[in-house]
C-alpha cells in the first residue's frame, strides 16, 4: 500500500507551523502581521518503494499555505501537481491512488503556541514536537510530527523533518488505491512511505505602523502562485498518451450505477468530466465505451445490461459536447472477466466500463 500523497501533506503541515511561530521583529506577536509560505523555495518530497527494494523518490509541485497573526497555519497541497518524473505514472497516482477527481487537495492546520518559539530570535534555530490535523481523500487525523525551524532572517523562517516521516495508506483509506497501482504496474507496493519537506515562510509587510502608511502603501504581497493543475503536456495529447490515459481510467472503478440498473449515479460525475477533458486532447481517436458484468443472473441478461450501461457512459460523453462519431458503444457482457467470480471482491472487478482508443 504505497501512500506516497499521505506522506507530503503530513510533512506540509508540520512546516506551516513551525514556520508560522518563526520569530518576529519586536511585534506584540510573533505571528503578526502573518506568514506566508514560498513555494519556489520550499520542497514536499515522499519516497515508495516497490518489489521490496526498488525505491523511488516523488513529490508535488504545487502547494500554498499562510499564518495567520493568531498562530493559525493552514497548507493546502494540490495532489495534481504530483510529480514522479514520468507522465503516465502521475496519471496512475492522480486517477487510481489519489482519486484528485473526488478529492482534489490535501488540507493541514494547527494551532501554534507563540511560547514554544518565543526564543528563536535568540536561538536561531529549533526543534520543536507539533500536533497537526490533516484531511486527506476524505478523512481527518490529528498526528505529531517533530520539525526543525531555523530563523534565517528576521523575515524568513525554514521548517523542515528532523527525519523522513512514516505514513501508512490504509490510515486515509488509501489501501485500494494502493492495489489499483500493483495491479495497473504489475508491481507490489509497501503499504507505508516516508515524507519529508523543508519549507520556507516568509513574513507579511507591515504597512499599518503609521496611519499615513497604511493609507497610502500598496497591499502586502500575496502568495505567490501555485500550480493547481496536472503536471502533463500542454494541448493535445500524443497516441502513447491517450492509450496510456484511457487504459488507466478503466481501472478507476468510479463510475457507479444502480444494482441491476444502467441509470447513471451522480457520483460518476467527477471522474467522467475529466474523462472528457482527456478524449477532448485526443482529436480525431475513436474510443470504444465497452460494458462488462460479473456472472450473476443470466447470460443474456447480463449481455443487455452491459450494454445499456455503455450506452448510458456513452450518452453522457456526447451530452458534454463529445462527437457522437468518435464513441463506440459495445456491451461484453461476462464474456471478459478480469478476476473470479467466485468471490465479492472479483465480482466487484468484473461490474465494470473499459475505455480503449481503437482508431
Amino acid at each position: 500500500m504505497v501512500k506516497w500523497p499521505v506522506f507530503p501533506v503530513l510533512m506540509l503541515g508540520m512546516l506551516v507551523p513551525l514556520l508560522v511561530a518563526s520569530p518576529a521583529p519586536a511585534q506584540e506577536s510573533i505571528f503578526a502581521p502573518g506568514w506566508v509560505l514560498q513555494p519556489d523555495a520550499s520542497s514536499l518530497r515522499f519516497q515508495s518503494v516497490k518489489n521490496l527494494t526498488k525505491v523511488e523518490s516523488s513529490g508535488f509541485a504545487g502547494f500554498s499555505g499562510d499564518i495567520d497573526e493568531d498562530g493559525l497555519a493552514t497548507v493546502r497541497i494540490f495532489l495534481d501537481t504530483v510529480d514522479t518524473k514520468i507522465d503516465l505514472r502521475n496519471v496512475r497516482m492522480r486517477f487510481l491512488f489519489f482519486e484528485t477527481f473526488q478529492f482534489p487537495e490535501a488540507v493541514v492546520t494547527t494551532q501554534i503556541d507563540p511560547a514554544a518559539l518565543s526564543d528563536l530570535p535568540q536561538r536561531k534555530r529549533k526543534i520543536i514536537p507539533l500536533t497537526f490535523d490533516m484531511d486527506l481523500h476524505g478523512v481527518s487525523k490529528t498526528l505529531e510530527a517533530e520539525v526543525a525551524v531555523t530563523l534565517m532572517s528576521d523575515d524568513l523562517v525554514a521548517v523542515s523533518t528532523t527525519a523522513p516521516l512514516s505514513v501508512a495508506a490504509s490510515d486515509f483509506n488509501l489501501d485500494g488505491g494502493i492495489k489499483k497501482l500493483e495491479d495497473a504496474a504489475g508491481v507490489v507496493i509497501v503499504p507505508s512511505a516516508t515524507v519529508s519537506f523543508d519549507f520556507v515562510f516568509s513574513r507579511r509587510t507591515d504597512t499599518s505602523s503609521t496611519q499615513t502608511a497604511a493609507a497610502t502603501a500598496d497591499p502586502a504581497p500575496a502568495a505567490q502562485p501555485v500550480a493547481t493543475k496536472a503536471l502533463e503536456p500542454e494541448g493535445n495529447f500524443d497516441l502513447a498518451a491517450c492509450k496510456g490515459r484511457f487504459e488507466i481510467l478503466s481501472r478507476t472503478d468510479n463510475i457507479y450505477f444502480r444494482s441491476g440498473s444502467s441509470r447513471l449515479d451522480n457520483r460518476s460525475a467527477p471522474l467522467l468530466d475529466s474523462l472528457v477533458d482527456i478524449i477532448a486532447r485526443c482529436p480525431g481517436l475513436i474510443i470504444e465505451v465497452g460494458g462488462h458484468t460479473d456472472s450473476v443472473g443470466s447470460a443474456s441478461g447480463n449481455q443487455r445490461l452491459s450494454e445499456r450501461r455503455a450506452a448510458a457512459v456513452s450518452q453522457y460523453l456526447i451530452a458534454q459536447n463529445i462527437e457522437r462519431n468518435r464513441i463506440k458503444t459495445v456491451g461484453y457482457g461476462e464474456t471478459r472477466p478480469v478476476a473470479s467470480n467466485t468471490t465479492a471482491e472479483g465480482k466487484r472487478r468484473n461490474r465494470r466500463i473499459e475505455f480503449v482508443v481503437i482508431d
